[in-house]
């Protein structure tokens, strides 16, 4: 049988105060809408249809063709939402996910068990629900004396009774497409909202003598809908923990998790270790057998098999098998760092390669370089990559040795197992084997401190 999914995401968001449209907002690193349309997926929709309004152009950039689009002009209810996919789907035969797009913590198991009942029942409507001791906010789940789905009714519309009943109406369902449709243009707004209800089609599919079934997840985090940030933060811990767990069962040790925190499309491998205060972000993929934190920042990197990272920013970077980075490094976008490197402390790398075996250990700025195997950056060594109008390149070959506080003014090479004397700033290149040095020579005066510490305690006095 075909899949499909309509994702509901045109609404404003007014409660969340912010100029980010809601469903744009991040949980764990991804926007909101971007999990549910990852959820929908996985469950293998053949087709699925996001309903956008407020923020349209914005939702259609972050999503761009993982999904098909119809534009609800007017806010005027669920039901009214999803029969804007009416010139899509409508003709299409097969189970259909209806889904809002402020639901970040469905997951694809939970779906698919949703749909497995549904379809294996030949059911019109089903239902997914969850038990929430202080349903505050929730439509009820209102079932006859079988247990069978009566009806689903809105906090506004419930009647004492109905109040009273704790399991909800998640706002996930799963419908047989062609009923779906036919039942939405019996829907009215007839209710305190003034709004077309999609929940009306349960109540309508019921009374045309069709199978409304309902399916109670276990784990109530899935029916939260954000529409504060408050939610956005409960969401966040939830899903936070949820990730943590996932990949702790796959063998990464996380010393505090509560002081940890993973995006949610990181990959990371088996017996990494993972310190207090590591904030993992973006597609960053991390080997196995490394070592991060604590305290390290890393955002769309990747980290080789046995590297080691610690109270250091890495953004769009590269590591190679067992380098060291940090303490207190910064690999800005374009660092791309071989095998067995040392980047140490206080150290700047950007736009640069540094190739197999070289050290970089302290205190010095690489950027817009080219650094071949085996070199050695002293202390306080930079690259002069920039003029004021353009960026050069500065090229060191495999085993030079450049000396600390060298100043290397770009366009300039040093090339292989050539030498550079401390203190220098290099304008030339350097050819192979050879050493260069260039600072002033140095004079020593005899005596001529002590001159002067006369002449100052003479001035001192004088103004005394």
């Amino acid at each position: 049988m075909k899949r499909y999914a309509i994702v509901l995401a045109a609404g404003q968001g007014k409660r969340m105060k912010s100029k980010l449209y809601k469903v744009l907002h991040p949980v764990c690193g991804k926007p909101m809408v971007g999990h549910v349309l990852q959820t929908v997926q996985q469950v293998n929709c053949e087709r699925s249809v996001v309903v956008v309004g407020h923020g349209a152009e914005k939702v259609r950039a972050y999503l761009q063709d993982a999904a098909e689009y119809v534009l609800q002009e007017q806010q005027l209810g669920t039901g009214h939402a999803v029969k804007q996919a009416k010139e899509l789907l409508g003709a299409e035969e097969g189970s259909t996910i209806v889904i809002c797009g402020d639901t970040p913590l469905v997951t694809s198991e939970t779906l698919e068990n949703l749909l497995k009942l549904h379809e294996s029942s030949h059911a019109a409507a089903t239902v997914l629900t969850a038990h929430m001791d202080n349903p505050k906010g929730y439509g009820r789940v209102i079932r006859g004396e079988d247990g069978s789905v009566l009806r689903i009714v809105e906090q506004k519309d419930c009647s004492p009774e109905e109040d009273a009943v704790t399991e909800i109406n998640t706002g996930t369902y799963c419908f047989d497409n062609k009923k779906l449709f036919a039942a939405l243009d019996s829907v009215t707004n007839q209710n305190a909202q003034q709004e077309y209800y999609l929940t009306d089609c349960i109540g309508i599919l019921k009374q045309a003598g069709e199978t409304v079934l309902a399916y109670q997840t276990d784990d109530y985090a899935e029916s939260i809908g954000v529409n504060d940030r408050l939610a956005l933060s409960e969401a966040e811990g939830f899903m936070r923990d949820r990730i943590n767990r996932l990949h702790m069962l796959n063998g990464v040790t996380i010393i505090d998790p509560a002081s940890t925190y993973i995006g949610a499309d990181v990959t990371i491998g088996s017996d990494t270790v993972l310190y207090p205060g590591t904030v993992l972000k973006g597609n960053t993929v991390i080997g196995e057998d490394c070592v991060i934190g604590p305290g390290s920042d890393i955002e769309d990197s990747v980290i080789a098999d046995g590297a080691s990272v610690k109270h250091s920013v890495l953004c769009s970077a590269e590591v190679g098998s067992r380098t060291t980075v940090g303490p207190y490094a910064y690999l800005r976008p374009g660092a791309k760092l071989g095998e067995d490197v040392k980047v140490g402390d206080f150290v700047e790398v950007k736009n640069a390669t540094i190739d197999n075996g070289s050290k970089v250990s302290h205190l010095s700025y690489v950027g817009d370089a080219k650094v071949g195997k085996n070199v050695n950056i002293g202390c306080g060594a930079i690259t002069v990559n920039y003029d004021g109008y353009n960026k050069s390149v500065t090229e060191i070959e495999d085993d030079a040795f450049i000396g600390s506080n060298v100043n290397l003014i770009a366009p300039v090479k040093v090339g292989k197992g050539a030498f550079v004397v401390a203190g220098s700033t290099i304008t030339h290149s350097v050819s192979d084997n050879d050493l260069a040095i260039a600072r002033q020579r140095q004079e020593n005066k005899p005596g001529y401190a002590e001159k002067m510490r006369a002449r100052a305690i003479a001035k001192k006095n004088n103004k005394s």
